[in-house]
């Protein structure tokens, strides 16, 4: 940006730029200006191409490993199996390749969701569009928790600062005005300007984009943000432990069969080949992509029911949740709030109920626009109610606001729980003010008296008081209107206040909120709601939804700053269930208090003040239609329709992701380990079979790619939600889930050993001794018994035939394509010759089909007997 575009006035920059500040751009003169200044996006890393994933493939401990054995064969003229072996190595790059393409084009799909929108003047109308289509000349219009989506120079500001940390490392907020400065003004000085990435921290403004994209001050310095490298998350730190424990037990084990094989055999070639197979088949390389695809793909099956959840780690710690602290109003209510009665001082003063209308509609930021296609509503779901209740009585805003146009505002804060504005009224001025009813009545000095006005006394007052707290106790959410006439534009706006009213809101509960509680409650996570209402509107809607607890609700007034707190306080609040009237710095306050517990938080919230409690709860839970930007931004997860079951559903989903990457580890490791199991002990025992260098990676191809990848996209069980939650901590198998692995892999081993003893001494007894026919049976037997064992993944407390891998459309197809390709070997000469593959009688295909099923029914009974556990 030029530093000349800070010096001159305002309105000499918008005619500049042919822009309007009331009315902003044509929609068409916007579309020529995005064609002509390209999108308003920072030209980040663009992440890897498809060549170099496709040449990473390449690029691993087992390639090498196989290369080596391809050298080897090539050196002693097996030309045969090196080819089959360079093939292996070709098809296991094309799998990778597709698998990490996958998932980063699914992470992608993501990060658009994720996508910040921006509000804009077009036409005359304020509305949302994706910041990407923002270009120079537009008018934003900004509020406090909005990120700022371009650079923009202030047209005009009400009370307005602004974080600019990420752009100048000043982590104060910087008060911004809409005067001229001098031209050589540093940029950490430019207060009539606002920068992409920074964030608005209290007040609003409007503001005229000057540059998008790569001319924003910080498309200027993304190189810096381009080069940040991301760190592992915790899943990805368990799966290299995992990874590494693995490769220490592999290696005794190979090392083991190399020797002995050495000594039994003498043919070091072949067994070092073997051992370097073995190697391969045992070590699952693609587990971490395989879970970071189940991951991704389970993301996108929440986005698909409005949660965006934006980092992967929040997919694990969400199923270890066992709080939720939930924000009353959208969340556990409807978030339709209508104004259900107008309660004026002077019940029979059409007047008095004339200015609680006017108040309601100017002392307001939200947008409603009525029109064919229903209501379309910007802003605060409370003031977009106050706007409609108006509507009703036949008053519009935009013809109001000609009347009193707005010259100044107190924006509403968390804090003061009011806000005012200053309106022009003739050759005088008018103060609209709204808020907490016992937070605006304590600067109310008068009130409404038929035409006129008379003393508010502190008796009058309290009684005002108590006639809202019982409104307020039945559910009604309550907010009280003032206002004041003066002829001074620098009047403070919420002292000596007039009391017009009250205004009576309705927020019902949400219709599917009672069956999310009574979920989460069965699934060991308890349910504290934190609120800005009065404690006698919370306590009501906490009864009818059923979250109790020992005590009654904690006011915010009643709760001391945390380093202030006894343990006796901190008991108080871990035993209390409804907190109210609660800012920003309690609810970090009260993360605090619950994590000391060893919780696992989970934290809802909305407003720029609600992001320390957001980023320090495990899992931060921002609101998409009311949350802020800042909010959104500093969250783990989004919620796109601010619904309370939206975050029980992200919890099971959650669940269910991890789950079903306990699976397919324990499917993958259990099949691998029953590969060095049958090597080991045909090597061990000195039989006169074995299994090839080129089977063994065969096998390992067909059984764990597909059935893998079909176990990560299951539905889970009906009992997912039906335990405690586990705990992040933990490793990724727990020692019973070790246990089972080793027992998985012994039964397999063991039924297939079986079925080649069964098929020389019973099917073929008497003829001589065939061992490419047992080294077949062994071979077919295997592939299958792996098959068979996907389904062995079910939980044991389902029925075998309901259970959610049975169930699963992908695992049939897994299952089906897996015999298709072992089909086709018999038809494909060169592989068959490769794999010394013989046609096999029926009664050979029965004994491998019958020693498959017998290793299920196997596995299926010591589940059922609880011998073995594989779940949480």
């Amino acid at each position: 940006m030029e530093t000349k575009h800070i010096t001159i006035p305002i309105n000499q920059f918008i005619t500049q730029l042919a822009s309007d500040k009331e009315n902003g751009l044509l929609s068409d003169e916007a579309i020529k200006r995005l064609q002509k200044f390209g999108s308003n996006v920072i030209q980040a890393d663009k992440g890897k191409s498809p060549l170099r994933i496709l040449l990473e493939q390449f690029n691993s401990l087992m390639v090498w490993l196989l290369l080596f054995a391809a050298g080897l064969s090539f050196w002693f003229q097996e030309y045969l199996d090196a080819t089959a072996i360079l093939l292996v190595i070709l098809i296991n790059a094309v799998v990778g390749f597709w698998m990490e393409l996958q998932a980063l084009r699914s992470m992608n799909a993501l990060k658009k969701m994720a996508s910040v929108p921006s509000k804009v003047f077009r036409d005359g109308k304020l509305i949302e569009i994706p910041s990407e289509e923002l270009v120079p000349g537009d008018v934003l219009f900004l509020e406090a928790g909005d990120i700022i989506t371009a650079d923009a120079r202030i047209i005009q500001a009400a009370q307005l600062s602004v974080n600019e940390a990420s752009l100048t490392g000043e982590a104060m907020p910087v008060e911004k005005k809409e005067t001229e400065l001098p031209e050589k003004t540093p940029l950490a000085e430019r207060t009539n300007m606002l920068h992409k990435g920074t964030y608005v921290t209290n007040g609003n403004a409007k503001a005229l984009v000057t540059a998008t994209g790569m001319q924003t001050e910080l498309g200027k310095i993304a190189h810096l943000v381009q080069s940040a490298k991301q760190s592992a998350t915790p899943l990805e730190k368990k799966l290299q432990v995992f990874s590494r424990k693995l490769i220490y037990i592999t290696i005794i084990l190979v090392v083991l069969i190399f020797v002995v094989g050495l000594l039994t055999h003498g043919d070091y070639v072949e067994m070092l080949e073997t051992a370097i197979a073995l190697a391969v088949a045992a070590i699952p390389e693609g587990l971490p992509i395989v879970a970071t695809l189940a991951l991704a793909q389970g993301m996108m099956k929440m986005a698909k029911h409005k949660i965006i959840v934006k980092k992967l780690a929040a997919v694990e710690t969400l199923g270890g949740t066992t709080i939720i602290c939930t924000d009353k109003t959208g969340t556990l209510t409807q978030n339709k709030i209508e104004v259900s009665e107008v309660i004026p001082v002077d019940i029979a003063s059409e007047k008095n109920k004339e200015l609680l209308t006017r108040i309601g509609m100017l002392c307001n930021t939200a947008s409603v626009e009525i029109n064919n296609n229903g209501v379309n509503e910007i802003g605060d779901p409370l003031e977009t109610g106050l706007l409609k209740y108006a509507y009703k009585q036949g008053v519009l805003k935009e013809q109001v606001e000609k009347i009193f146009p707005k010259i100044n505002e107190v924006p509403f804060s968390s804090e003061t729980k009011m806000m005012a504005t200053l309106h022009k009224n003739g050759n005088g001025f008018t103060v609209f003010a709204k808020g907490a009813a016992e937070e605006l009545l304590n600067q109310c000095t008068f009130i409404v008296n038929g035409y006129d006005k008379s003393q508010l006394t502190e008796q009058l007052k309290d009684e005002w008081k108590q006639k809202a707290e019982k409104l307020a106790a039945s559910g009604l959410r309550i907010i009280a209107g003032a206002y004041k006439e003066t002829t001074n534009e620098n009047t403070p706006l919420l002292e000596d206040l007039i009391f017009a009213g009250l205004y009576c809101m309705i927020d019902p509960p949400a219709e599917d909120v009672y069956q999310a509680i009574q979920e989460a409650k069965d699934a060991g996570i308890r349910v504290v709601m934190i609120t800005g209402d009065h404690p006698a509107t919370a306590n009501c809607i906490a009864n009818q939804l059923h979250i109790s607890s020992e005590n009654e609700p904690i006011s915010g007034k009643d709760m001391q700053p945390y380093e202030h707190l006894t343990e006796i306080d901190k008991q108080k609040w871990l035993q209390t269930s409804v907190f109210a009237r609660v800012t920003p710095a309690q609810k970090l306050d009260l993360v605090t208090v619950l994590q000391e517990q060893g919780n696992i938080v989970g934290m809802t919230g909305d407003g720029v003040n609600d992001a320390p409690a957001l980023k320090k709860a495990d899992i931060g839970i921002a609101m998409g239609q009311r949350g802020t930007q800042v909010a959104q931004e500093v969250s783990d997860m989004v919620l796109k329709d601010d619904a309370f079951s939206s975050i029980v559903h992200a919890i099971k989903q959650g669940r269910i992701i991890f789950s079903n990457i306990q699976k397919f580890v324990i499917y993958l490791l259990s099949c691998n380990m029953s590969e060095l199991f049958v090597v080991s002990l045909a090597a061990l025992s000195n039989l006169h079979f074995q299994l090839l260098p080129l089977q063994i990676l065969f096998i390992n191809l067909v059984t764990d790619v597909l059935p893998a990848l079909a176990l990560g996209v299951s539905e889970g069980n009906p009992y997912v939600m039906k335990h405690n939650p586990r705990n992040p901590s933990e490793p990724l198998l727990k020692t019973k889930q070790w246990y089972a692995v080793w027992v998985y892999a012994a039964v397999i081993s063991v039924c297939t050993l079986g079925a080649v003893f069964v098929s020389h001494y019973f099917i073929h007894a008497g003829t001589q001794f065939d061992p490419k026919l047992c080294n077949n049976i062994l071979f077919f037997t295997l592939i299958f018994c792996q098959l068979f064992h996907v389904f062995n993944m079910a939980s044991a407390k389902v029925s075998f035939f309901k259970s959610e891998v049975f169930r699963n459309r992908y695992v049939w197809y897994a299952l089906l394509s897996c015999t298709l390709i072992i089909l086709a070997l018999f038809f494909a000469t060169p592989v068959k010759e490769a794999l010394n593959i013989q046609p096999l009688n029926t009664e050979d295909w029965v004994v491998v089909f019958v020693s498959a099923t017998c290793s299920l029914l196997v596995i299926q009974l010591l589940k059922r007997l609880k011998i073995i556990h594989d779940e949480d």
